[in-house]
Protein backbone atom coordinates (compact mmCIF):
# COMPACT_ATOMS: atom_id res chain seq x y z
CA UNK A 1 0.00 0.00 0.00
CA UNK A 2 1.18 3.28 -0.99
CA UNK A 3 0.43 6.11 1.38
CA UNK A 4 -0.30 9.54 -1.09
CA UNK A 5 -1.71 11.91 1.58
CA UNK A 6 -2.57 12.06 5.29
CA UNK A 7 -5.30 14.69 5.56
CA UNK A 8 -7.34 16.37 8.68
CA UNK A 9 -11.17 16.82 8.09
CA UNK A 10 -11.51 19.94 9.67
CA UNK A 11 -15.07 20.85 11.13
CA UNK A 12 -14.76 23.15 14.43
CA UNK A 13 -11.91 25.43 15.57
CA UNK A 14 -11.54 28.51 17.85
CA UNK A 15 -12.95 26.48 21.15
CA UNK A 16 -11.63 25.87 24.34
CA UNK A 17 -11.39 23.62 27.30
CA UNK A 18 -10.57 23.76 30.80
CA UNK A 19 -7.50 22.30 32.45
CA UNK A 20 -10.06 20.53 35.17
CA UNK A 21 -11.85 19.01 32.23
CA UNK A 22 -8.71 17.53 30.35
CA UNK A 23 -6.58 16.66 33.42
CA UNK A 24 -9.15 16.28 35.76
CA UNK A 25 -9.69 12.41 35.53
CA UNK A 26 -7.89 10.70 38.53
CA UNK A 27 -7.32 13.60 40.96
CA UNK A 28 -10.95 15.45 39.97
CA UNK A 29 -11.85 18.20 38.90
CA UNK A 30 -11.18 20.47 42.05
CA UNK A 31 -7.77 19.82 41.96
CA UNK A 32 -7.23 21.90 39.19
CA UNK A 33 -7.97 25.62 37.79
CA UNK A 34 -10.93 26.09 35.75
CA UNK A 35 -9.61 29.85 34.58
CA UNK A 36 -6.88 27.34 33.08
CA UNK A 37 -7.61 26.75 29.42
CA UNK A 38 -6.11 24.83 26.15
CA UNK A 39 -7.45 25.41 22.56
CA UNK A 40 -10.13 23.20 21.51
CA UNK A 41 -11.18 22.09 17.95
CA UNK A 42 -12.76 19.24 16.02
CA UNK A 43 -11.17 16.89 13.40
CA UNK A 44 -11.22 13.77 12.08
CA UNK A 45 -8.49 12.43 9.58
CA UNK A 46 -7.99 10.54 6.38
CA UNK A 47 -5.19 8.32 4.91
CA UNK A 48 -5.50 8.61 1.05
CA UNK A 49 -3.48 5.47 -0.18
CA UNK A 50 -3.44 4.28 -3.95
CA UNK A 51 -5.94 1.37 -2.93
CA UNK A 52 -8.25 3.75 -2.05
CA UNK A 53 -9.22 6.36 1.07
CA UNK A 54 -9.15 5.14 4.41
CA UNK A 55 -10.71 7.29 6.77
CA UNK A 56 -10.09 7.33 10.93
CA UNK A 57 -13.38 8.11 12.49
CA UNK A 58 -16.07 9.96 10.94
CA UNK A 59 -17.54 13.24 12.75
CA UNK A 60 -20.84 14.45 13.37
CA UNK A 61 -23.60 14.33 10.66
CA UNK A 62 -24.97 17.17 8.67
CA UNK A 63 -27.59 17.78 11.50
CA UNK A 64 -25.32 18.02 14.43
CA UNK A 65 -26.68 21.61 16.02
CA UNK A 66 -23.15 22.57 17.78
CA UNK A 67 -23.75 23.50 21.39
CA UNK A 68 -23.20 27.48 21.89
CA UNK A 69 -20.01 29.32 23.53
CA UNK A 70 -21.49 29.75 27.17
CA UNK A 71 -18.88 31.06 30.19
CA UNK A 72 -17.37 28.44 32.47
CA UNK A 73 -17.76 25.37 29.69
CA UNK A 74 -15.39 22.77 30.52
CA UNK A 75 -15.23 22.11 26.92
CA UNK A 76 -16.20 24.31 23.79
CA UNK A 77 -15.29 22.92 20.57
CA UNK A 78 -15.70 26.56 18.44
CA UNK A 79 -16.95 28.01 15.73
CA UNK A 80 -18.01 25.58 12.93
CA UNK A 81 -15.87 25.20 10.03
CA UNK A 82 -18.03 22.80 8.09
CA UNK A 83 -19.99 19.61 8.54
CA UNK A 84 -17.81 16.52 8.44
CA UNK A 85 -19.14 15.24 4.28
CA UNK A 86 -18.65 18.48 3.14
CA UNK A 87 -15.18 19.07 4.69
CA UNK A 88 -14.54 15.85 3.00
CA UNK A 89 -15.30 16.59 -0.11
CA UNK A 90 -13.43 19.91 -0.31
CA UNK A 91 -10.50 18.11 -0.07
CA UNK A 92 -11.24 16.54 -3.48
CA UNK A 93 -12.45 13.04 -2.63
CA UNK A 94 -16.21 11.63 -3.21
CA UNK A 95 -17.70 9.28 -0.65
CA UNK A 96 -17.27 6.17 -3.06
CA UNK A 97 -13.60 6.56 -2.73
CA UNK A 98 -13.81 5.56 0.90
CA UNK A 99 -12.68 1.59 1.21
CA UNK A 100 -12.24 1.42 5.18
CA UNK A 101 -13.09 3.49 8.06
CA UNK A 102 -11.06 2.80 11.20
CA UNK A 103 -13.61 3.26 14.69
CA UNK A 104 -11.45 4.84 17.41
CA UNK A 105 -14.69 4.32 19.62
CA UNK A 106 -18.28 4.97 19.51
CA UNK A 107 -19.05 8.54 20.07
CA UNK A 108 -20.93 10.66 17.49
CA UNK A 109 -18.11 12.83 16.63
CA UNK A 110 -16.29 9.94 15.69
CA UNK A 111 -19.50 7.74 14.08
CA UNK A 112 -22.21 9.47 13.46
CA UNK A 113 -21.42 9.90 9.52
CA UNK A 114 -20.34 6.44 9.10
CA UNK A 115 -23.35 5.71 6.73
CA UNK A 116 -22.45 8.20 4.22
CA UNK A 117 -20.05 5.74 2.71
CA UNK A 118 -21.04 2.78 0.57
CA UNK A 119 -18.62 1.17 -0.23
CA UNK A 120 -16.42 1.48 3.09
CA UNK A 121 -15.67 -1.56 5.86
CA UNK A 122 -16.13 -0.70 9.05
CA UNK A 123 -13.22 -1.62 11.45
CA UNK A 124 -14.75 -1.27 15.34
CA UNK A 125 -13.82 -2.98 18.59
CA UNK A 126 -16.94 -5.39 19.20
CA UNK A 127 -17.64 -3.72 22.47
CA UNK A 128 -18.16 -0.07 20.76
CA UNK A 129 -19.71 -2.37 17.66
CA UNK A 130 -22.61 -4.03 20.98
CA UNK A 131 -23.20 -0.37 22.25
CA UNK A 132 -24.42 1.60 18.39
CA UNK A 133 -25.81 -1.79 17.80
CA UNK A 134 -23.68 -1.89 14.66
CA UNK A 135 -24.00 -4.49 12.73
CA UNK A 136 -24.08 -5.60 8.59
CA UNK A 137 -21.88 -7.23 6.18
CA UNK A 138 -19.22 -4.21 5.82
CA UNK A 139 -18.37 -4.34 9.65
CA UNK A 140 -15.64 -6.14 11.01
CA UNK A 141 -15.50 -6.40 14.67
CA UNK A 142 -12.01 -6.86 15.43
CA UNK A 143 -10.27 -9.23 17.65
CA UNK A 144 -6.89 -7.89 17.53
CA UNK A 145 -5.94 -11.29 16.21
CA UNK A 146 -2.20 -10.23 15.43
CA UNK A 147 -1.19 -10.05 19.01
CA UNK A 148 1.35 -7.20 20.35
CA UNK A 149 2.55 -3.72 18.51
CA UNK A 150 5.65 -2.21 19.89
CA UNK A 151 5.04 -2.05 23.52
CA UNK A 152 1.39 -2.18 23.02
CA UNK A 153 -0.20 -6.03 23.92
CA UNK A 154 -3.26 -6.49 21.39
CA UNK A 155 -3.12 -4.64 17.67
CA UNK A 156 -4.99 -5.88 14.43
CA UNK A 157 -3.36 -5.23 11.27
CA UNK A 158 -5.28 -3.26 8.55
CA UNK A 159 -2.85 -3.07 5.85
CA UNK A 160 0.89 -2.89 5.53
CA UNK A 161 2.07 0.11 7.79
CA UNK A 162 -1.71 -0.02 9.22
CA UNK A 163 -2.81 -0.72 12.51
CA UNK A 164 -5.33 -0.73 14.66
CA UNK A 165 -4.75 -1.12 18.58
CA UNK A 166 -6.60 -2.16 21.63
CA UNK A 167 -6.63 1.03 23.91
CA UNK A 168 -9.63 0.51 26.97
CA UNK A 169 -10.56 2.88 28.91
CA UNK A 170 -12.23 6.11 27.34
CA UNK A 171 -15.03 3.79 26.15
CA UNK A 172 -14.70 0.08 26.80
CA UNK A 173 -13.77 -0.28 23.27
CA UNK A 174 -11.82 2.08 22.75
CA UNK A 175 -8.86 1.90 19.94
CA UNK A 176 -6.10 3.75 18.36
CA UNK A 177 -4.65 3.78 14.81
CA UNK A 178 -1.12 4.22 13.97
CA UNK A 179 0.55 4.14 10.55
CA UNK A 180 4.09 3.79 9.62
CA UNK A 181 5.10 6.15 7.05
CA UNK A 182 8.30 7.55 5.62
CA UNK A 183 9.97 6.56 9.24
CA UNK A 184 7.21 8.17 11.09
CA UNK A 185 4.32 6.79 13.39
CA UNK A 186 1.51 8.80 12.85
CA UNK A 187 -0.89 8.04 16.30
CA UNK A 188 -4.92 9.00 15.48
CA UNK A 189 -5.65 8.33 19.02
CA UNK A 190 -9.38 9.31 19.07
CA UNK A 191 -9.87 10.93 22.94
CA UNK A 192 -7.37 8.88 25.21
CA UNK A 193 -5.82 12.44 25.86
CA UNK A 194 -8.31 15.67 24.88
CA UNK A 195 -4.79 18.22 24.36
CA UNK A 196 -1.23 17.84 24.08
CA UNK A 197 -0.80 19.33 27.15
CA UNK A 198 -2.75 16.50 29.21
CA UNK A 199 -0.31 13.66 27.15
CA UNK A 200 2.90 15.92 28.12
CA UNK A 201 1.18 16.17 32.17
CA UNK A 202 0.23 12.72 32.15
CA UNK A 203 -3.29 13.53 32.73
CA UNK A 204 -6.25 11.61 31.66
CA UNK A 205 -9.51 13.95 31.11
CA UNK A 206 -12.91 13.33 33.53
CA UNK A 207 -14.28 11.31 29.99
CA UNK A 208 -14.11 7.21 30.49
CA UNK A 209 -15.70 4.38 31.06
CA UNK A 210 -12.86 2.30 32.76
CA UNK A 211 -10.40 4.57 34.66
CA UNK A 212 -8.06 1.57 35.04
CA UNK A 213 -8.01 0.65 32.18
CA UNK A 214 -7.42 4.21 30.49
CA UNK A 215 -4.35 5.04 32.99
CA UNK A 216 -2.95 1.86 31.05
CA UNK A 217 -3.65 3.20 27.70
CA UNK A 218 -1.95 6.71 28.54
CA UNK A 219 0.99 4.61 30.39
CA UNK A 220 1.14 2.75 26.65
CA UNK A 221 0.79 5.67 24.89
CA UNK A 222 3.64 7.88 26.50
CA UNK A 223 5.80 4.60 26.01
CA UNK A 224 5.69 4.22 22.19
CA UNK A 225 5.85 8.27 21.88
CA UNK A 226 9.12 7.87 23.85
CA UNK A 227 10.53 5.13 21.82
CA UNK A 228 9.05 5.79 18.70
CA UNK A 229 9.79 8.95 16.54
CA UNK A 230 5.53 9.76 16.99
CA UNK A 231 3.47 12.37 14.94
CA UNK A 232 0.41 12.33 17.47
CA UNK A 233 -2.88 13.63 15.92
CA UNK A 234 -5.48 14.74 18.37
CA UNK A 235 -9.30 15.24 17.59
CA UNK A 236 -10.39 18.14 20.08
CA UNK A 237 -7.11 20.33 20.11
CA UNK A 238 -5.52 22.41 16.93
CA UNK A 239 -2.49 21.01 17.61
CA UNK A 240 -4.02 17.60 15.61
CA UNK A 241 -4.04 19.66 12.23
CA UNK A 242 -0.77 21.51 13.20
CA UNK A 243 1.16 18.16 14.21
CA UNK A 244 0.82 16.76 10.71
CA UNK A 245 0.90 20.08 8.60
CA UNK A 246 4.19 20.44 10.25
CA UNK A 247 4.93 16.31 10.54
CA UNK A 248 6.04 17.36 13.97
CA UNK A 249 7.22 14.84 16.04
CA UNK A 250 5.98 14.82 19.85
CA UNK A 251 8.48 14.97 23.08
CA UNK A 252 7.75 14.03 26.20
Amino acid sequence: MEVKAIKAVRMFDGGFMTQSFAFGGEEGKESFDEQVIYRSSLQNFLIETDEGVILVDTGFDSSFAAPPKRLGAPLYMGEKINDYLSAFTELGYKPEQVTKILVTHKHPDHTAALSLFPNATIYIAPEDADAMKLDGENVVRVTYKDGPYKNFPAAEKICDGLYLIQAKGHTKGNSIVVLEHDGLFYMFHGDVTYCDAALKANKLSIVFEDLAAARETLDNVRTFVKNNPTVYLSTHCPEGYENLELRRVMKL
